[in-house]
């Protein structure tokens, strides 16, 4: 194989490389995006949960010494 060869073909294995890490960095930033709007969906299902088993809690201050 001569120079000229193998160097087109280094070339295009760097670019296929460079291709596949930049589908994968999209995939991992779709993933944390997801996985964030799971995370705030449970917070917002566990606030409504506690508050429907203590609906009255935090309404009103005690401030009798």
């Amino acid at each position: 194989m001569d120079i000229a060869a193998m160097s087109m073909v280094l070339s295009q294995m760097k670019v296929s490389q460079q291709a596949g890490i930049s589908v994968l960095k999209m995939s991992m930033d779709s993933g944390e995006s997801k996985m964030n709007h799971m995370v705030q969906m449970i917070e917002r299902s566990t606030k409504m949960m506690e508050q429907s088993v203590l609906p009255n809690l935090g309404n009103s201050i005690d401030i009798k010494g």
